[in-house]
């Protein structure tokens, strides 16, 4: 399979002597080629499931398979890209370097044909980023390092997708751009699931789940 299928997704955390219920029953499948938004209040849950999604975390309770496999951890960057936000770029790499980093790990090894640096030039001219591609993060603005997170994790064109507010720090031109780069990235057969509360990503998505105290529901709130 393609994307990734979860079925009563679990998760708690100790706080103290206090058991927090993160994740009370998830279930959530996104196919290859399908863009959903994922949308709800801080603290619902949505990074939570994102991050059992990409095998950051163990859930207590529940079956997840991402891709071909069940172990999301297990997942390269051809089969998985995370786009987190803590956005994770290497700080003594250019952005340049850091956008073509999966491919230099990936060790010449991928199931989609193609040589990344095209696509990684491009994406860098797209998103606004071609004169800073000498730059390090630290050289950069916070909307030029998200970008650049996302580049990174467009770069392979990935079987799966992950993004964590990819527009938190973006004005609406640069974020309009970001939304078409994960538009394409479906229509060319990614499965994309992006935790958003931008209301205008929520409209460019084919499906909306919204969450609220570790559940999920379809549709966007009201």
């Amino acid at each position: 399979m393609t994307g990734f299928a979860a079925t009563g997704l679990v998760k708690r955390f100790r706080r103290g002597v206090e058991t927090v219920t993160a994740l009370a029953g998830v279930d959530l499948a996104v196919a290859g080629g399908e863009f959903v938004a994922l949308v709800g209040p801080s603290g619902s849950g949505k990074s939570t499931l994102l991050a059992l999604l990409c095998g950051w975390e163990t859930p207590d309770a529940g079956s997840l398979q991402v891709g071909a496999g069940t172990d999301p951890g297990g997942q390269g960057w051809t089969e998985l890209a995370v786009v987190p936000q803590a956005l994770g770029l290497v700080a003594d790499l250019s952005l340049a370097d850091n956008v073509l980093l999966p491919a230099r790990l990936r060790g010449g090894r991928s199931d989609r044909p193609g040589d990344p640096a095209p696509l990684a030039e491009r994406l860098m001219a797209d998103f606004g980023l071609a004169h800073l591609a000498d730059r390090y993060p630290h050289q950069a603005s916070l909307g030029e390092q998200q970008r650049a997170a996302v580049a990174r994790a467009l770069v392979l064109r990935p079987a799966l997708l992950l993004a964590d507010e990819p527009t938190a720090h973006q004005d609406r031109g640069h974020a309009d751009r970001l939304l078409d780069a994960l538009r394409d990235a479906a229509s060319d057969g990614t499965a994309v699931l992006l935790a958003t509360h931008d209301e205008v990503a929520w409209s460019r998505a084919d499906r909306v789940v919204s969450m609220r105290d570790g559940l999920l529901v379809e549709g966007a709130p009201r």
